[in-house]
């Protein structure tokens, strides 16, 4: 959820109200390729665009549930933390999210805080507001995580800013005794309502008695709020695809279907078809569902393969043919020769019944989608669906592991950099997670502080870096992208693009901007690639804010003190052109002077500097003679860098600067 100046809290295709267990919306409107050059690049709905939406989405669907109104109260304090509790399911995270969203103010942020804290502590204002999310701790973890929980609690206190946390459930026995005051608990909302919402907001019409089945009565009572959310996205996929129906009944029902009776009709599947074979089909035909017939059947042969079955020695040409083989599983192959399932969203089931019934064949699984990525058969958008659906059951039965694994696998200097694509797109959907993303995001400053890391891997975490975390977490990703920019065995290009990403998010946000700064000066004169960034900082170029003074003045001192004139004399020009405009505040010469303070050498450089800007400036190409403005800014500025080295006041007007020649 992005507000003005702010951060998501929340998984921009994730459900709107959040429960227990994992969570995927598969709709995704963007994908990863390779360009020009070999450059990353991903395409579809900006990453800020897909976060707008998820927002709209959350206002427009959320339902309060009981104990709501009591948390929105407290809230209205300064530096109140509310501790939220409830039953997993009810919705907790999706509250959280919008008591934030609701307390938010022009010019705030929003913004969710790590779990286990990384480097330094956050800054924060009496605007912002912080979403901290415990619903995944496990009772060995709560007390660590509840000291975290302190430490954050007593900085939103101190600077009057407010911050929402989210209880694990059921183990409200564990909470210490000092923040026991702030839980609030939280019901569960009218699953009718959370239904009618959904549909209504994705544009279905209905009546009210189309949900009165007996059925959707069980759901409305036990169903996670991310199954109704699931449930109305269904009955919209029935509804678009043209082949359930007409009415909101016909998809009603073949929406309730899918959500609830496809597990059994997969088993029931599996028992009529026991052969290794036929499973390695159905399979097959699930994690490329959308595919061509012959990539179908080469996934089969390579699950085959992997998982060691004994090979068919039964001549080809006696055994059935391929369309029997997709008319027993009850898979249709369509005019375009494209293979998928006839009902709604079986594929998923057939997918989601691999996972949770055969935990033994997990690894295999994660070694067959290896394979396949090496398959002729299967193009771009092949392999992408392929390690999309993979993640999905990966995740849904907690290993992250496995996409850690690909991740690196297809980075790695053996694979040639042919599969980078995936390995971000695998890595984005990870970040996106409501369950996992914190993790994913932790495993991305595990890497980019390894000892080593791989180029194509380097690659891929600066590519996701700027284009997802920053857009969502904006100073974690700051915290990683230094680390990419600052890497001695990086190579130059991707430095480079970790640089300019580090610079942009910089120059934007004064708050960043100063935390971008104090890790630099204490490595700057030791470390070239240090220095290379704070010279780029000082440069007006791209600046979008008024910099932090004291930090700036800092910089500019270092960048001075360890670099020649030639290097930064440009960037002082350029500012003294922005002053004289009536661009920047004239607290930039007081900087300068700060910075320059005390060194003779460096204030008489400032001088000869800003004489020569007032001597050429008509020459500077593009640019607009400053008249009067110019002539005056130099002279003001000279008399000052004069008054610091204990000169005295030199005359004002045209020809001031001549009698410091003659002191």
């Amino acid at each position: 959820m992005t507000g003005p100046g702010g951060t998501s809290i929340s998984d921009p295709r994730g459900p709107l109200h959040s429960g227990a267990g994992a969570q995927y919306n598969y709709n995704h409107n963007y994908n990863w390729s390779i360009g020009v050059e070999e450059q990353l690049v991903r395409r579809g709905a900006a990453r800020l665009e897909i976060v707008r939406e998820h927002r709209l989405r959350l206002t427009r669907c959320f339902i309060r549930p009981r104990g709501y109104s009591r948390a929105a109260d407290r809230l209205t304090q300064p530096g109140t933390v509310v501790i939220l509790d409830g039953l997993p399911g009810s919705g907790r995270r999706a509250a959280a999210t919008m008591l934030l969203e609701e307390t938010s103010v022009p010019g705030g942020r929003i913004e969710e805080l790590p779990v286990n804290r990384e480097e330094g502590v956050p800054d924060p204002s009496p605007d912002d507001r912080y979403l901290l999310d415990l619903s995944r701790v496990g009772d060995g973890d709560y007390p660590a995580a509840q000291r975290t929980l302190m430490l954050y609690r007593s900085i939103v206190e101190k600077c009057g800013a407010r911050m929402v946390a989210v209880a694990p459930a059921g183990l409200e026995w564990m909470l210490d005794a000092d923040l026991a005051p702030l839980a609030v608990g939280l019901g569960r909302p009218r699953g009718r309502a959370v239904l009618s919402r959904h549909l209504r907001v994705r544009g279905v019409r209905f009546a009210y008695e189309h949900l009165a089945t007996d059925e959707l009565t069980h759901l409305f009572a036990a169903a996670p709020m991310r199954e109704l959310d699931r449930l109305a996205e269904l009955v919209v996929q029935a509804r678009d695809s043209a082949r359930y129906g007409t009415d909101f009944a016909d998809w009603r029902n073949e929406a309730v279907a899918a959500a609830t009776n496809w597990s059994q009709q997969v088993a029931g599947q599996l028992r009529e078809h026991s052969g290794g074979r036929e499973r390695a089909l159905l399979l097959a035909a699930a994690m490329t569902h959308g595919a061509a017939a012959d990539t179908v059947l080469g996934a089969a042969h390579s699950l085959l393969e992997v998982l060691r079955y004994p090979k068919d020695e039964t001549p080809r040409l006696v055994q059935e043919g391929l369309g029997e083989q997709f008319e027993k599983l009850s898979l249709v192959r369509e005019d375009d020769g494209r293979v998928r399932f006839a009902r709604l969203a079986y594929d998923s089931a057939v997918r989601r019944h691999f996972w949770e019934n055969f935990p033994e064949l997990r690894r295999g699984f994660r070694d067959w989608v290896m394979q396949c990525m090496a398959l002729p058969e299967l193009g771009s958008e092949d392999r992408a669906r392929l390690a999309d659906r993979f993640a999905e059951q990966a995740l849904s039965v907690g290993r992250a592991d496995d996409l850690y694994l690909l991740i690196e696998k297809w980075t790695d200097p053996s694979a040639g950099g042919r599969l980078r694509a995936e390995a971000a797109a695998v890595l984005e959907l990870g970040l996106s997670h409501e369950q996992y993303g914190s993790r994913f995001r932790s495993r991305v400053y595990q890497w980019v502080t390894a000892s080593r890391l791989p180029p194509d891997l380097a690659r891929v975490l600066t590519d996701v870096c700027r284009h997802v975390i920053a857009v969502t977490h904006p100073e974690q990703a700051m915290v990683r992208l230094r680390h990419l920019a600052l890497r001695r065995d990086n190579p130059e290009v991707t430095a480079l693009a970790a640089r300019t990403a580090l610079l942009k998010l910089a120059r934007g946000n004064r708050r960043m901007y100063t935390r971008l700064v104090h890790p630099l000066l204490q490595k700057a004169r030791s470390d070239e690639r240090c220095m290379d960034v704070l010279v780029a900082l000082l440069d007006p170029s791209g600046m979008g804010i008024a910099p932090p003074w004291q930090e700036f003045a800092l910089a500019w001192r270092t960048v001075m003190a360890g670099r020649p004139p030639a290097v930064w004399t440009p960037a002082v020009r350029r500012w003294l052109t922005l002053v004289a405009r009536r661009q920047a505040s004239d607290q930039v010469l007081t900087a300068l002077l700060l910075a320059a303070s005390g060194d003779r050498a460096l204030l008489d450089q400032l001088y000869v500097t800003t004489c020569d800007w007032s001597d050429e400036r008509p020459a500077e190409a593009g640019q607009q003679t400053l008249g009067e403005s110019g002539t005056h800014t130099a002279d003001r500025f000279c008399r000052e860098i004069d008054l610091a080295q204990g000169i005295g006041s030199a005359p004002s007007g045209p020809g001031a600067r001549v009698t410091r020649d003659s002191t």
